[in-house]
């Protein structure tokens, strides 16, 4: 089990005066993602509004907005913290997952537009390159997740589904900072498969076998899932 999380000094910058709640939602998210604030870190309101130059109000809504998100969990009388990485949760949200991604990878099989499928071979190149060129480190774990959850964006841009749309973004930021807990226990296993899983998903979004896409978009998934569960069970 994890040491509970030390509080951090939030040299976070300043939100501006448009869309406070939004923009304060946006940089808590940004600095959740980057580890500023761990799983588990607790969020107080008067240290965050004095850190993003905005009312406790502001702050407030956007702690809302997060928590729709499932990025972070509220209990009254008990303040707000980032969201932990549970086996109860990396189980549901996996689950869920693989569902929304069959369902926008054989709707995306039916209507993608030709420049759309480029665009998902351009990003599995942007990976390949990655690894190619970057050391095996934290650093390049993040960059690489930054091409898969853009992949999985433009499938759901391409199944043209607004809902389906929705549904996905209502879980991606969970499936973000679960994925970077994945990279954080060690990530040589996420490094060796993120290439060839993708480049595999991109080759049947051009075919016309809907079947043997549907499995791989789920077994994709669950690969992640696997891998997550196996590095939260080894030992420290």
């Amino acid at each position: 089990m994890s040491a509970d999380p030390v509080p951090h000094p939030l040299p976070l910058p300043k939100a501006s005066r448009r869309g406070l709640a939004q923009e304060a939602a946006d940089l808590l998210r940004e600095a959740i993602l980057s580890s500023h604030f761990p799983p588990g870190s607790q969020l107080r309101e008067v240290e965050l509004a004095g850190s993003l130059g905005v009312s406790r109000g502001s702050v407030r809504e956007g702690l809302a907005l997060l928590q729709r998100e499932g990025l972070v969990h509220s209990v009254w009388h008990r303040g707000t913290t980032v969201i932990d990485v549970t086996v109860e949760d990396i189980e549901e949200v996996y689950t869920l997952r693989a569902a929304l991604d069959r369902l926008a990878a054989t709707s995306a099989q039916r209507s993608a537009a030709e420049s759309q499928l480029d665009e998902l071979d351009s990003l599995v190149g942007a990976m390949a390159d990655e690894i190619g060129s970057a050391a095996a480190d934290d650093a390049s774990g993040a960059r690489l997740l930054a091409l898969d959850l853009a992949f999985h964006d433009r499938i759901y841009d391409a199944a043209g589904n607004r809902r389906l749309t929705g549904a996905w973004h209502a879980v991606r930021s969970q499936v973000h900072l679960f994925q970077l807990r994945r990279i954080a226990l060690g990530h040589e296993h996420y490094r060796a498969r993120v290439v060839d899983e993708h480049r595999e998903l991109a080759a049947l979004l051009r075919s016309d076998d809907r079947e043997t896409l549907a499995r791989r978009a789920e077994e994709h998934v669950d690969s992640a899932r696997r891998s997550l569960l196996a590095g939260l069970s080894s030992p420290a």
